[in-house]
């Protein structure tokens, strides 16, 4: 069984990093999908594909991928840069700026 380790990044629709935290282990697909000729639906008989488990560490999914013998791939993330600046969001309204503020 082949899988991968990783950690999810922040959805597009936010700019918090809610959910971002914890690490997946999701199973490969063993198997193609096929389309069902009646209904149109896709399906697999493969059903490790469907699981995905969350892990609070990525040492922690490592462990239980060596314990269950499932040869896992760990994918590091790509951190971004904090964007901090000197006076943050007071820095809008400051009486001392020397340039005028304009949108």
């Amino acid at each position: 069984m082949l899988a991968r380790i990783f950690q999810p990044a922040k959805t597009a629709m936010s700019s918090g990093q809610g959910k971002t935290k914890v690490w997946i282990l999701e199973f490969s697909p063993a198997e193609r999908r096929e389309v069902d000729p009646l209904m149109g639906w896709t399906s697999s008989g493969d059903t490790q594909s469907q699981v995905r488990m969350r892990f609070d560490s990525k040492e922690a999914a490592e462990a239980y991928a060596k314990d269950h013998g499932i040869e896992a791939t760990v994918q590091e993330p790509n951190k971004r840069k904090p964007n901090i600046r000197a006076r943050g969001y007071a820095e809008n309204f400051a009486v001392d700026r020397r340039t005028p503020w304009t949108h």
